[in-house]
């Protein structure tokens, strides 16, 4: 009787070890917009056993008109700060990782009037704001550039707003100026999108499907080795 009373002690101590030295399997929340929709569900085959995989909830809207932000797209920065403003708020929102871009909907810009819809300046701030709310929520932020667009392209198929890659890359320079600052890792999707030629474009700004594989395979390549040098 000793001895299977001390067996079974054996067992749990051995037990309670090797739970306590086995590393939980990191956790990546996602925030995007409507290019992250259409790579997520490669990203999160791609991701799995390895990094759980959560993101902004879709009610199943988002893909009815990818242009217009609702459900899993998070929209422009003023759209993503206010959401994550919300969002921290939750006690079971608790991320190690939080893979983030807002860009494409911040450079939309009135046909009529040309104004842009968030400025230079106010992108730079929500940005920031973004940045600092993590922070002390003690999320590691890691940056995914804005995807390339293309005048010809988009404003030829796309009449109810305009996009210029001038404004794009003025952007993703902020936006780089703003991650350095705050020692934020940066994903360069948009150069690796480039190199794919726009013969991968299905739309005035979205990707054909192969596209978006390789995208998802690009992003989860950066995230593992990312995360397993952060291991040390």
């Amino acid at each position: 009787m000793k001895r299977v009373v001390l067996s079974i002690m054996l067992l749990v101590t051995f037990s309670a070890i090797t739970a306590f030295c086995v590393k939980p399997i990191p956790k990546l929340f996602l925030i995007g917009d409507s290019i992250s929709i259409q790579y997520g569900p490669f990203l999160e085959e791609y991701l799995e056993g390895k990094i759980q995989f959560e993101r902004k909830v879709d009610d199943g809207s988002a893909e009815k008109n990818l242009d217009i932000p609702t459900g899993a797209n998070g929209g422009d920065s003023r759209m993503v700060l206010e959401y994550l403003r919300a969002k921290v708020e939750d006690w079971q929102f608790t991320p190690d990782y939080l893979l983030l871009n807002c860009g494409l909907h911040d450079i939309k810009r009135n046909p009529e009037s040309n104004k842009i819809q968030v400025s230079q300046n106010e992108y730079r701030k929500n940005l920031e704001a973004i940045f600092q709310l993590l922070k002390h929520k003690e999320i590691q932020v890691l940056w995914m550039r804005t995807t390339p667009v293309v005048d010809s392209i988009h404003n030829m198929k796309q009449k109810w707003f305009k996009r210029y890659a001038a404004d794009l890359k003025i952007y993703n320079q902020i936006a780089d100026e703003v991650c350095e600052k705050n020692n934020i890792a940066v994903i360069d999707l948009y150069d690796f999108t480039q190199k794919l030629g726009v013969g991968q474009f299905a739309d005035h700004v979205h990707f054909k499907e192969n596209a978006r594989a390789l995208q998802a395979a690009y992003i989860t390549g950066f995230l593992e080795k990312y995360i397993k040098k952060s291991d040390y």
